[in-house]
């Protein structure tokens, strides 16, 4: 079996806008959630924000696209180089922009609304959102939902094959997968993989919120008194290779991927199995293909969203398969909820903690529900075999095995 390493790494979140601002705040048990309120039309609440307002995905891939060449030694053009890169909503905030436009047409009394050809004085999806004084249609083919993936392989001048995975919030490790997969059947030698999401919008927002999911001052995973998610934004980009190719280009390697497991529940659109089948069988598909035992593994880093059901479903789960003693630890109180990335950005922070040999604080975690080794400050240890979870709605479980 061909091995996949990792070469690259890039991430932007909350808790900063490098891999490394935003693991140094991690480590220091920092928290990039704040009280905001970004669309009048909704009230304040706790958000993991980039900035002070809502990020663009194509501007935030462009960023870690360029970030993760840079960390990994590449310049484009790469024509061989695969991409795959997944977002659970990916533009649509611009479809949101575009859906206001037409209504508020429609309410001007306007009998026609002609979106294509687009108007020549019409601005494209790049202004901040709601600020335009035209409708924003001249570029709504580039908001198709695979256009995100499209678009980084013309930034780095790909040529081969281009993927772009949805599968809610397992989407990151889903990309990671298959990403490894083209790498190990021989198809690339290298591949740009990760996930973005800017699902701030106010449709998700109200969504979230009308099925009672969100928290209303922060999210604590695991915790006794956990009110719920917190959405977040953000991304992370890695560039995988086999390890000849990165052995021939004397490239740093900050990992190895060893194997992954990808099931679906076929339950319910946004309750997980509540005997968590499906999510067991995935976490025995990725530890029988990373030839590991459960005690092999020296941390978790658990889905753990801050909700009643999906907390209390996981760490029945960990404490059915490991030994008690297994580090376990979730980073969505310090980045929230990053939906469809939230996975990507496990796996760069699982990389780190190989890397560095430090395991991540549960940020937000202050009295324990459950009884499972929750890592409560981040502290040095020896880190040689970790696993990255995902359970996503619709019952898309994702896990993925590293090692150092």
């Amino acid at each position: 079996m061909v091995e996949v390493v990792v070469t690259g790494i890039s991430l932007v979140s909350a808790l900063g806008k490098s891999l490394v601002d935003s693991w140094q705040q991690l480590l220091a048990g920092k928290s990039g959630i704040h009280i905001y309120q970004p669309f009048p039309e909704l009230e304040p609440r706790p958000l993991g924000l980039i900035d002070k307002q809502p990020a663009q995905v194509r501007v935030l891939t462009q960023q870690l696209v360029a970030s993760v060449l840079q960390d990994a030694g590449l310049v484009s053009p790469l024509p061989n180089c695969g991409v795959v890169i997944g977002s659970s909503r990916s533009h649509q905030a611009a479809w949101e922009e575009m859906a206001r436009w037409m209504y508020l047409e429609i309410e001007s009394g306007r009998s026609e609304i002609n979106i294509f050809p687009p108007h020549p004085s019409y601005p494209t999806l790049t202004g901040s959102r709601y600020a335009s004084t035209h409708p924003p249609y001249s570029s709504w083919l580039d908001t198709l939902p695979h256009m995100n993936a499209i678009a980084t392989a013309r930034q780095i001048g790909a040529t081969g094959i281009v993927l772009a995975p949805m599968a809610a919030c397992a989407t990151g490790i889903w990309a990671i997968a298959q990403a490894t997969f083209l790498i190990q059947s021989g198809q690339c030698q290298q591949v740009l993989t990760g996930a973005t999401e800017a699902a701030i919008t106010p449709l998700t927002l109200t969504g979230f919120q009308k099925m009672g999911a969100l928290a209303k001052t922060g999210a604590y995973p695991f915790d006794l008194h956990r009110e719920g998610l917190v959405l977040g934004e953000g991304g992370a980009m890695l560039i995988l290779e086999s390890a000849e190719s990165a052995k021939q280009r004397q490239a740093k390697v900050y990992g190895k991927i060893l194997g992954f497991g990808l099931t679906t529940d076929a339950y319910h659109p946004n309750t997980p199995e509540p005997a968590g089948k499906s999510a067991i069988a995935a976490i025995k598909q990725c530890l029988e293909r990373s030839h590991l035992t459960p005690k092999d593994i020296d941390y978790i880093h658990a889905h753990g969203t801050a909700t009643q059901i999906n907390d209390k479903i996981e760490s029945k789960i960990i404490q059915s398969l490991f030994p008690q003693s297994v580090p376990v630890s979730s980073t969505k109180g310090a980045t929230g909820h990053t939906i469809g990335s939230s996975g990507a950005l496990g796996v760069a922070f699982c990389l780190m903690a190989l890397q560095q040999q430090i395991l991540p604080p549960c940020v937000g975690l202050k009295q324990p529900e459950f009884d499972l080794n929750f890592v409560s400050e981040a502290h040095q240890t020896k880190v040689q075999r970790v696993l990255c979870f995902s359970f996503g709605f619709g019952g898309q479980n994702a896990v993925i095995a590293l090692e150092k």
